[in-house]
């Protein structure tokens, strides 16, 4: 399994992108077509099972790119996106969004419909 982290950056109309940690790199006119560029070079590093991709924009013209290569059988969810791979920049901690309770729903019996089902 390989985990590909690539740092994007817009400078002139143009984005590239380096990797955190290697010699992989690219550069295309928008973000989309330098994702295509970065999964084709890290495939080309390592081709040893699916490709699973994550985009995660932190300011206008910066953002966190991942590629992951192999892991995981059958779709298995990995992770929860970006989110992990660009800490906050306040350094707090965040918050768990709050969490919705659930209502009782009754069930409706045949006699409240007005008819039954062996009529």
């Amino acid at each position: 399994m390989g985990v590909f982290t690539f740092v994007l950056r817009e400078s002139g109309g143009d984005w590239t992108g380096r990797q955190l940690h290697g010699d992989l790199e690219a550069s295309a006119g928008t973000t989309y077509e330098l994702q295509r560029k970065l999964v084709q070079a890290a495939y080309a590093s390592d081709s040893s099972g699916g490709v699973q991709s994550s985009f995660s924009p932190i300011t206008a013209n910066s953002a966190v790119f991942q590629v992951i290569i192999g892991g995981g059988s059958g779709g298995g969810f990995i992770g929860g996106g970006g989110a992990a791979a660009a800490p906050a920049a306040s350094g707090a901690a965040a918050e768990a969004p709050p969490v919705e309770e659930k209502k009782e729903e009754k069930e409706e019996s045949d006699d409240d419909m007005g008819f039954s089902l062996f009529d």
